[in-house]
């Protein structure tokens, strides 16, 4: 090769063609350091066939200045980053970037300085100096990781190092990750989890594609089950995936993971520091790392010999990426793991339509786990009428609810109570006047925070503090919260059971693996008999003392237009009913709710899946909605609400006349401005037949927008806020 093309981490630019100077060696793949006018820029090396570019004579190529001291890319996962740009609409670079590490993953270096507090505190201690000392704790990183992690400038980290309250640290980088054994701890499996793990275990010895659904009860043993294949794996020397759909799942899963194979597997994710980032990068890129773990990133990792991939929780929508690449993990590992020729396993105890259609159509097999593993029986679900049985004024926990919590906990047993709402109150007003308290970037309300006595935006992240008097009226002490987050139930609790040692869930408290390994301690040390939480309680957690479970507002998913409301509030509360009877004492659940007689709370009461799922399946497919028809968003985004706005309608104007598709729109998004953008959306409906793609491509191809303005398409978008 004289020459080669290039695909460098800009999304603005195209594929580019440089010179390969004599005596350096590359190939489709190698990892490259290409000049782009005075700055050096990280790419990629392609095949020229795939990707077509203006011809450019040999006279006018510049030099390629460097090969990565790395693996290439391999064909397989080039395959898939050429997959996801082209069914999700975005750049090919933007997907190279996720698949690419920093910079610091890619140098020969094999030392990094990292700093940590010595436990001495300086003579003159300011405010910044202070919170950095009270944040960090035994946290170690670079200068700017610490100085992110405390909420302070580099500086304050710098002024801490010079004074002897942070040392440096040399840190070896690439020691080799221990290796787990499959033979560690052999599991008594029950028969027909011994019969589901011989399914999944012959599917890695094949060494072929095979997409297969494992549909288990919660409590039935899904993870002891496709443990079986990672052991398979790992006996044949190939590595393993298992996708989680929340980082503060990790920890748990690295625990369960150690207890059978007697070291922890490799973590991925957003909370690891650099050096952690490389060594992970560069053992999952040689082959070394047997076994990664992490969230929905860590598909594009450079696996050397990928034998099994896993989707945990597989119906979560959390596996969505709603900002840059709007790629949805669960389909994008299944077209992993066939560009690998591997078998992927999707586990849920409540499968999503899409999947569930999958299997119905017979491209999926499907493995089920009907019962719980063990004595552990499936809880009582019962509905509490918020109308017959209101609470008390000002209260929010039913009559029913409040006596069932002092019976479980006279038994000393732990109570779990679910709201799927952060903060004390989502919305705060003046009595007087009526003002709202409003997100001064975003069309929404601010949420009131009481353990921080701050206003909080949880969409752009505006704080501010909760004034003494209405900034509209002047009025003193007007100012009411409306309606409750989780820290009001909490202070609920506080007035019924004073006694009873309580912990809040959510990610404002739980925002770290080691947060959440602390909480797991706390519970099965019994030093929490009242969990109050949000979703981020509903999965991945065993404690066998817990046996009750209250969904306080089991209504509240239902409210707005979601096309799959019905769907995601049956599969939450499935899960955080879940929590529930995991161990030998049995389980209840409570669910209030103002209409017990909807088919989603009939459901969940009788415990009738199959009646609800095929009732929902059917209106989807009366509707022509996914998975039977296709939904594509087209977001138009701009400080300039003119030029958003007329943008939009050109866009729309534009729109190909097609009659397998329509087009809906333009109209203010529900979330009309987000982070001071104002934003205009419109939505393509498209039979299943139809490449909507290629039509959405020449379609916004042949439109011009301003530079201010941004358009993003969310294919299969799962929010439509």
């Amino acid at each position: 090769m004289s020459r080669a093309r290039v695909i460098v981490l800009n999304s603005a630019l195209g594929p580019l063609d440089y010179r390969i100077p004599q005596g350096m060696s590359v190939a489709p793949g190698s990892i490259v350091v290409a000049p782009l006018g005075p700055r050096q820029l990280m790419g990629v090396v392609w095949e020229e066939d795939r990707l077509p570019a203006e011809p450019v004579g040999d006279n006018r190529l510049r030099n390629l200045i460097a090969v990565a001291d790395a693996p290439p890319i391999a064909a397989p996962l080039r395959r898939l980053i050429e997959w996801t740009a082209d069914y999700y609409l975005a750049p090919l670079a933007s997907v190279l970037r996720m698949a690419m590490p920093s910079t610091a993953a890619l140098e020969g270096a094999r030392t990094v300085t990292e700093y940590r507090l010595t436990g001495d505190v300086p003579a003159r201690l300011s405010p910044q100096r202070a919170q950095a000392l009270d944040r960090l704790g035994d946290r170690q990183g670079l200068v700017r990781e610490l100085a992110l992690a405390a909420g302070v400038s580099d500086a304050v980290i710098r002024g801490l190092v010079n004074v002897g309250a942070i040392e440096a640290v040399e840190v070896a980088i690439d020691s080799p990750f221990p290796l787990p054994d499959p033979g560690h701890h052999q599991p008594d499996l029950s028969a027909a989890q011994s019969a589901a793990a011989r399914q999944f275990t012959d599917a890695v010895s094949a060494r072929a594609f095979a997409p297969m659904l494992l549909d288990g009860v919660t409590g039935s043993g899904k993870t002891e089950v496709y443990f079986e294949a990672i052991a398979q794996a790992v006996r044949e020397g190939r590595q393993s995936l298992v996708l989680l759909p929340e980082i503060a799942l990790t920890e748990p899963f690295l625990t369960r993971f150690a207890a059978r194979f007697g070291c922890a597997p490799v973590a991925w994710h957003s909370d690891l520091r650099q050096s952690q980032r490389r060594r992970a990068w560069r053992a999952v890129a040689s082959g070394e790392a047997l076994v990664t773990v992490g969230a929905r990133s860590s598909l594009f990792l450079p696996y050397a010999n990928l034998g099994l991939i896993v989707v945990d929780e597989a119906h979560e929508t959390s596996f969505k990426q709603e900002e840059g690449v709007h790629y949805h993990a669960r389909d994008v590992a299944v077209m992993r793991a066939k560009f690998e020729g591997a078998p992927v396993i999707l586990a849920s105890a409540t499968p999503a339509i899409e999947t569930r259609q999958q299997v119905a159509a017979g491209r999926y097999a499907e493995v089920r786990l009907p019962g719980r593993y063990g004595a552990a029986q499936l809880p009582t679900i019962e509905a509490i009428d918020l109308i017959a049985n209101p609470p008390e004024r000002g209260r929010w926990i039913a009559p029913p609810l409040v006596t069932a919590i002092d019976a479980t906990l006279a038994r000393r047993e732990q109570v779990l109570l679910f709201l799927n709402r952060r903060g004390y109150a989502p919305l705060t007003l003046c009595r007087t006047c009526g003002h709202r308290f409003q997100c001064p970037n975003c069309t929404a309300w601010m949420v009131e925070h009481r353990l921080i006595a701050r206003l909080a935006c949880h969409h752009c992240g505006h704080v501010e503090r909760v004034p003494e008097k209405c900034p509209e009226c002047g009025g003193e002490d007007s100012l009411v919260p409306c309606g409750p987050g989780v820290e009001r139930i909490a202070d609920e609790a506080a007035l019924l059971w004073p006694d009873a040692k309580r912990a809040i869930v959510t990610s404002d408290t739980i925002w770290s693996p080691a947060k959440a390994a602390e909480f797991v301690a706390r519970m099965e040390a019994h030093d929490i008999d009242i969990v109050i939480g949000t979703q981020l309680v509903t999965k991945g957690y065993h404690f066998p003392n817990l046996t009750l479970v209250g969904v306080i507002d089991a209504d509240l998913a239902l409210q707005g237009g979601d096309l799959r409301a019905g769907e995601k509030t049956f599969q939450q509360i499935s899960q955080v009913a879940g929590r529930a009877g995991r161990g030998a004492k049995p389980g209840h659940v409570y669910i209030q709710t103002h209409d017990p007689s909807a088919s989603v709370m009939r459901a969940l009461v009788t415990g009738d899946s199959d009646a609800f799922y095929d009732a929902e399946t059917e209106a989807r497919r009366e509707a022509g909605a996914p998975p039977f028809g296709r939904y594509a968003a087209i977001i138009v985004s701009s400080e300039d609400k003119a030029a958003a706005e007329a943008t939009a309608r050109a866009i729309r104007h534009g729109a190909p006349e097609h009659d397998a598709m329509y087009v809906y729109g333009p109209a203010p998004a529900p979330l009309a401005m987000l982070r001071g953008r104002h934003r205009f959306r419109l939505l393509v409906h498209a039979r299943r037949s139809l490449d909507v793609q290629d039509v959405i491509r020449d379609w916004l191809g042949g439109v011009e927008w301003p530079g201010k303005v941004r358009v993003a398409v969310d294919v299969d978008p799962y929010s439509f806020v």
